[in-house]
């Protein structure tokens, strides 16, 4: 019953928001393992998403198989789906502020990588680490092309839609 209750346009910022956590999660794992390959020479999509699982499970995460894989890929979209509810609404108040979906991409990136590195890590069982600047300005500019633009992109794309759609 309480379905009935959505309005259309709340229904379509929910199924906006999914399949943008789809995306953003989609490009950050892909960015994730191409990094990968290039700092250290091989794929290792299951260290990665185990790495990931170590938030929770701690160290015994890189001793588990492929439910540890799992469990960090689960993480990640989850990660991905906060990141994305949060920043999709606050466009509006963003675009009023900074003026310009590209300043937003980037105001998005940023804001990611300071909250997962210096609050999601940290109080995870992964602890925090040093942070070092190349690594730092790399997973900043990742999480921009990956989380900041995408939702920055469709998220003006809706918002000047609806502004401008005739009221019935």
């Amino acid at each position: 019953m309480a379905a009935k209750n959505i309005k259309p346009q709340q229904n379509d910022a929910i199924l906006t928001i999914l399949w943008l956590c789809f995306l953003t999660g989609t490009l950050d794992g892909i960015a994730a393992i191409i990094w990968n390959y290039f700092t250290n020479g091989s794929i290792h999509a299951d260290i990665i998403f185990k790495f990931i699982a170590s938030g929770v499970f701690g160290k015994a995460a890189f001793n588990g198989g492929a439910e540890m894989v799992l469990a960090g890929v689960i993480f990640h979209y989850l990660i991905a789906f906060l990141f994305t509810a949060v920043f999709y609404p606050l466009y509006p108040i963003c675009d009023k502020l900074l003026r310009n979906k590209y300043l937003i991409a980037i105001f998005y990136g940023v804001i990611t990588w300071l909250v997962m590195n210096l609050a999601v890590v940290p109080l995870s069982k992964i602890g925090f680490h040093p942070i070092k600047v190349q690594v730092a300005l790399t997973g900043i500019i990742i999480l921009i092309i990956c989380i900041g633009l995408p939702i920055a992109l469709i998220a003006d794309k809706k918002y000047w839609a609806s502004k401008f759609t005739p009221l019935k």
